[in-house]
């Protein structure tokens, strides 16, 4: 009779512990499904944004093209569109320093004071950008620069070096190779400014505040030209039911016709999530 009811303990222990095994099993299934359909919902989300910040891109670029400008700085403006409203920004993208054009020095004070690098290894590293676009490949051609991931080609100059440098270069900017101080960047501005940041932080006060004449002295004038272009960067931030935002990045060649006849060219496109501001953060 023991040695039953022992059985029937040891019976009972094991189906506790099938059914413990279960449910584990169960709400591991659970929680990966809920995981799976956020991922599904968020992407559904990022896709329709996308579409409705590049709705937005299009009646912008509509007006430029309308009015016959190009934007010859930054330029903050709202958008409605389909019952939302996008905050949109555009930059002509000499406010970049383009990598293909750039002079040397401008490219050694950028690889200074955003890359933190010693004038010598700046120096070095500067030369070899100049060679490499410069220098004649085996089409008889120089090797430009198609996209700042071409630096990490470059002998010394590895990913850390090129996180803190690509925020601030492009390839596309078509223009003279110096710098509008009125579409650049803060991160831009400092290097144009040997990093001078009281400096930096003044001219951006005024330029937001759509001041004229604004103080450029602490900049360096032979890098600098405020002309338009025809290369734009559009930035669109659409908002989502949950607080979040959608950050719709488009770079558009203007008066280059593109396949479906529009009288603009999109050559880049990225997307990217922005979570809800956190209370107190």
């Amino acid at each position: 009779m023991a040695a039953v009811s022992k059985q029937r303990g040891l019976a009972l222990i094991a189906v506790l512990w099938l059914v413990a095994a279960l449910s584990v099993i169960a709400t591991g299934m659970m929680q990966s499904v809920r995981t799976e359909a956020r991922m599904t919902a968020r992407t559904r989300d990022v896709v329709l944004a996308s579409a409705l910040g590049e709705s937005a891109m299009q009646l912008a670029l509509q007006a430029m093209v309308a009015g016959g400008k190009r934007p010859d700085r930054l330029l903050r403006e709202q958008i409605a569109y389909a019952g939302a409203t996008v905050d949109m920004q555009a930059m002509p993208l000499n406010g970049y320093i383009d990598l293909n054009k750039a002079p040397v020095e401008l490219l050694q004070q950028a690889l200074q004071v955003a890359g933190g690098l010693p004038p010598d290894g700046a120096g070095a590293l500067a030369q070899a950008i100049l060679e490499r676009r410069s220098t004649p490949g085996p089409a008889g051609k120089p090797d430009f620069f198609e996209a700042p991931e071409d630096l990490l080609r470059l002998p010394g100059l590895d990913y850390p070096l090129y996180a803190r440098i690509a925020p601030l270069v492009t390839t596309d900017a078509q223009g003279s190779g110096r710098v509008n101080p009125l579409a650049a960047p803060a991160q831009v501005l400092r290097v144009l400014a040997s990093g001078n940041d009281a400096a930096v932080a003044s001219i951006v006060a005024a330029r937001d505040a759509n001041q004229v004449g604004i103080d450029q002295s602490a900049l360096n004038t032979a890098w600098l030209d405020p002309a338009p272009n025809d290369s734009v960067e559009l930035t669109a931030l659409v908002p989502l039911p949950d607080g979040g935002t959608v950050r719709v990045i488009r770079r558009y060649a203007i008066g280059s016709r593109s396949g479906d006849g529009l009288p603009w060219r999109v050559f880049y496109a990225e997307s990217f999530f922005d979570p809800p501001a956190v209370a107190g953060q």
